[in-house]
């Protein structure tokens, strides 16, 4: 008999060949036999290993106990994660709060901070780097994710292999790797490269020169390396025509959001239909109907005999601090009218006149509409102080930043530098700085389109360039420039449109009808940034829709 032939019984309390205990002996839990022979279990509270006649292996005990790869086991201990040879000796000394299993002499593991990385035999570190996540190696490659959220391959010394990062990956099979962009899943080759131009829902590895996917449609289909179908094993689940109908009726949704929270219908949750209609003062019919059309946007849901909102209809309560109710008002009301002029913006080109909507904001609703930008900012900004690679004692200037959000999220993180926001008066007059963070934030009257009044050490735009075309994005930096030090550091938070996917197409169509600006890829912000004497060094991508942009002033 040889460990090959056990098996876990039934109840996983001892270990079975051909249904016969192999041994007298019984555990709260056992686990499979590894080679060389030694199998994980468990009793009383305590984890070891044991040979194939249910003896122990060595004499230490542990918390837990896993099997053994390429003869050396994970378990864990008192004070942390580590492996152990089959005699039961540490193999370092370190110790981690999750380890994996060794597989071509690499294995996975993540320290007290939660990082990952992939260690050697001998505990060492394979390469510099630590990750959000790191898988098991495959052929010698395997996937890691960085901290903004997407991945790569890395070779078996921890160095990148093709520096093309997704937003999710697996490892290798049969020279291709299932790969998820901006635009859906796909194959690529060693190179990171896609192997067809389509993308899928869903696909899975290639097998013997085919693979099954899932087209967005619900199609399944059989394609070959090329992209091309070989079969269709089910057509498709949606109408393009319903899908098209649905988008040409977008504004029924834009409406009914807006309507249900200039109501207050999402103040009033939780409630009866009775209850809304009167604190609403609606009809109780018009009210259950109007119930229904939320329900359908998945804003509100039924709860017993009366309505709650969802996690995504609370955001339309006025006192949640990142209220869309602001939002929901502007792109029904000023944003939405603006759209009727698409076509006069695209057929006239550089002789296009944008309305001056900062100008009708300060006339008709300005503290609307900063809080709305508030509430981006709470939702959108959480990790760009963090991100921004600051000495920390730095002076720093936060051009048109508005309510402060930014503002403060950077004297929070850097606690010994200072902060100046620079804004329109009528928004200076509206930021109250938490008063904790006095004096290091700062709040100054200045127009970013003449002489800025202060100098720093560097300057931060947040949002802002988009929001002018590049004859106006360039005065702005001529002005950030002059308040710059050479060396200086410019720090330009923005969308950055990709060269390889359509990706905020819509927001820059309605940056060209709203302000006449414009959303830009890297090398439009690059040439932008040059022509005002910066140099970009670097583009960070983050955990959120916008990245940052850094520049040094020459």
């Amino acid at each position: 008999m040889t460990w090959r032939d056990l098996l876990p019984s039934v109840d996983e309390t001892h270990h079975v060949r051909d249904g016969v205990a192999a041994y007298e002996a019984r555990f709260d839990a056992v686990m499979k036999f590894h080679a060389p022979g030694l199998a994980p279990v468990s009793h009383g509270g305590e984890a070891w290993h044991i040979d194939t006649a249910g003896e122990p292996a060595y004499a230490r005990r542990f918390e837990r106990s896993f099997g053994f790869y390429e003869g050396l086991a994970a378990v864990v201990s008192h004070d942390g994660w580590h492996h152990i040879t089959p005699d039961g000796r540490d193999l370092y000394a370190e110790r981690y709060a999750w380890c994996g299993n060794f597989q071509e002499r690499r294995c996975a593991v993540r320290d007290r901070q939660g990082r990952y990385r992939h260690i050697t035999p001998s505990g060492a570190n394979c390469g510099e780097c630590t990750w959000r996540y790191a898988g098991d190696f495959r052929d010698g490659i395997a996937v890691v994710q960085g901290d903004d959220g997407r991945s790569t391959h890395v070779r078996i010394d921890g160095s990148i292999l093709h520096g093309r990062w997704f937003e999710d990956l697996d490892v290798f099979h049969k020279g291709m790797a299932r790969a998820r962009d901006a635009r859906g899943w796909t194959h690529v080759d060693r190179d990171g490269r896609p192997a067809y131009t389509v993308r899928f829902a869903m696909v899975e590895p290639f097998y013997n020169g085919q693979a099954r996917v899932e087209r967005f449609d619900g199609a399944l289909l059989v394609i070959d390396p090329r992209g091309a179908t070989i079969v269709e094993l089910r057509g498709p689940r949606r109408s393009e025509l319903a899908a098209l109908s649905g988008d040409l009726v977008g504004y029924w949704r834009t409406q009914t959001i807006a309507v249900a929270a200039e109501l207050g219908v999402f103040d009033a949750l939780p409630a009866k239909t009775e209850e809304i209609a009167a604190r609403c003062a609606l009809p109780l019919d018009r009210t259950a109907r109007l119930l229904r059309a939320l329900a359908e946007l998945s804003l509100v849901e039924p709860n017993g005999d009366a309505w709650r909102n969802t996690e995504r209809g609370v955001l339309l309560t006025r006192e949640h601090p990142q209220t869309l109710a602001d939002a929901s008002r502007e792109y029904a009301g000023r944003l939405g009218s603006v759209w009727a002029k698409l076509s006069d913006a695209l057929r006239l080109g550089d002789a296009w006149c944008a309305p001056d909507v900062f100008a009708e904001v300060s006339r008709e609703d300005p503290e609307g509409h900063h809080r709305m930008l508030r509430s981006y900012a709470r939702h959108d900004y959480v990790a760009v102080p963090g991100a921004l690679p600051l000495r920390g004692d730095e002076v720093i200037l936060d051009a048109g930043g508005g309510l402060g959000v930014l503002a403060e999220g950077i004297a929070r993180e850097w606690p010994s530098t200072r902060v100046m926001l620079l804004d329109r008066p009528e928004v200076a007059a509206m930021t109250a700085v938490e008063p904790a963070l006095l004096p290091r934030v700062s709040v100054i009257t200045a127009n970013l389109f003449a002489p800025w009044p202060v100098r720093g050490d560097a300057v931060v735009l947040a949002r802002v360039l988009h929001d002018w075309d590049d004859t106006r994005a360039a005065e702005i930096l001529g002005h950030a420039r002059a308040s710059l030090p050479t060396g200086g550091r410019l720090f330009v938070v923005e969308m950055v449109l990709s060269d390889d996917a359509p990706d905020g197409g819509l927001c820059d169509l309605h940056l060209l009808v709203a302000t006449g600006g414009q959303e830009r890829t890297r090398a439009a912000y690059e040439r932008l940034l040059a022509a005002s004497r910066f140099e970009l060094r670097e583009v960070r991508r983050i955990d959120a829709l916008p990245s940052i942009l850094i520049a040094e002033a020459v």
